[in-house]
């Protein structure tokens, strides 16, 4: 069967593919925290959000250096804190004013809790009703720091050597989980999904890493990727189970790299047109991943609102229930501070785009009306003898 060829994949401005699997991500950690079953291990749902940022994170920037020939930090930043900072400390500032309402300020949590959610180490906080947003503090720095990185290593790293930065990275991060105690175990681990979506984007940015991947964008490959994640997903208890104490880490946390490999095969095999991405692809499905990250973020909010009104549901109605009102609210959120925000910010880069090609302007004047004063001199300077 016919597969995605390199330039087809250049080519692609959107993956509509993962709209669909932000959908289940989000959704299947709504269902881990309310009453969904077990086995369904709805946490790994955050670690397929990490793979995914990391391989779109990295794959942007390797565009716009390969049509700019360079990557602007200031826009990076700027596009990362229009997205992502605005329904954060609005969701964070109702759940501290909430709290203090309800005399629970300090009692629940979220009041000692506090720096570290401003400081962006949410994964080091104490339990809270805004403990979700754990995942927050991994991305964030992830945001911070991959970007310097990237450009510290130069244009011609980024292009031949990334993947092996990445891979040493990884490397580096089980080392430092494995030789070190820390008050959140296993944490470094978390990395290796974004990183493992940094060496996906980097390989398949590369005609001879996309070549070797390149099968796996075949309809029927694509097939045979879904069912073995599927059968990936659906192992992740008894692996854990079975890993569970090592090196006094919870399984759970060690199964992670096993999972964010099996997400990245499935993320390769979903760039391609096929019949999953076409279900992924779906108006609902889009529908949902577009509003997963407001969705993630509002769930404790839905879930307390729905023990208020219906404090006897519980079990898999009670997921269903808590997705559905956290997804009108997070449609609330998507249009009234996710989409307003988005479009400031593109309308702050744009202006700032528009200052600069200004200044280069002037600059270029300048520069023409100084020529013609400095040939003379400089032609004289030639042909005098010396």
């Amino acid at each position: 069967m016919s597969s995605l060829t390199h330039a087809d994949y250049l080519a692609l401005r959107r993956f509509p593919a993962l709209d669909g699997l932000r959908a289940i991500a989000a959704v299947l950690v709504v269902f881990f925290h309310y009453g969904g079953p077990d086995w369904l291990q709805g946490w790994a749902g955050v670690q397929m959000f990490f793979v995914l940022s990391g391989f779109l994170i990295t794959t942007l920037m390797l565009r716009e250096e390969r049509r700019t020939g360079r990557i602007s930090l200031p826009e990076f930043y700027l596009r990362r804190a229009f997205r992502i900072l605005p329904v954060y400390f609005v969701l964070l500032l109702v759940t501290v004013v909430a709290s203090a309402i309800a005399g629970t300020f300090l009692s629940n949590g979220i009041g000692p809790a506090l720096p570290y959610f401003f400081s962006f180490t949410n994964e080091f906080a104490g339990a809270s009703p805004y403990g979700q947003s754990w995942s927050l503090g991994i991305e964030q720095k992830f945001y911070l720091v991959w970007p310097l990185v990237a450009i510290a290593l130069g244009t011609v790293v980024l292009r031949r050597r990334a993947g092996a930065a990445a891979l040493g990275m990884l490397l580096a991060l089980v080392v430092v989980n494995f030789t070190s105690s820390h008050s959140n175990p296993g944490w470094p681990l978390h990395y290796f999904s974004i990183l493992t979506g940094v060496l996906l984007a980097t390989a398949l940015h590369s005609p001879r890493g996309f070549a070797l991947l390149r099968p796996l964008t075949s309809r029927f490959a694509q097939i045979l990727a879904c069912a073995g994640f599927v059968a990936v997903h659906l192992s992740v208890k008894p692996i854990a189970s079975s890993l569970d104490g090592l090196n006094g880490i919870p399984g759970h946390v060690l199964v992670i790299p096993v999972y964010a490999l099996a997400t990245a095969l499935l993320l390769t095999s979903l760039i391609a047109p096929g019949p999953a991405t076409t279900f992924l692809s779906v108006k609902p499905m889009q529908f949902v991943g577009e509003r997963s990250y407001s969705l993630y973020l509002v769930q404790t909010i839905a879930a307390t609102i729905i023990a208020f009104f219906w404090p006897a549901l519980s079990g898999v109605g009670q997921s269903v229930v808590v997705t559905a009102l956290g997804l009108a609210l997070a449609s609330v959120l998507y249009v009234t501070v996710e989409i307003p925000m988005i479009d400031l910010g593109r309308r702050v880069i744009t202006r700032r785009r528009a200052k600069a090609a200004v200044r280069a302007g002037i600059a270029e004047q300048d520069q023409a009306r100084q020529a013609p004063a400095e040939q003379p001199r400089l032609a004289a300077t030639a042909q005098s003898p010396r």
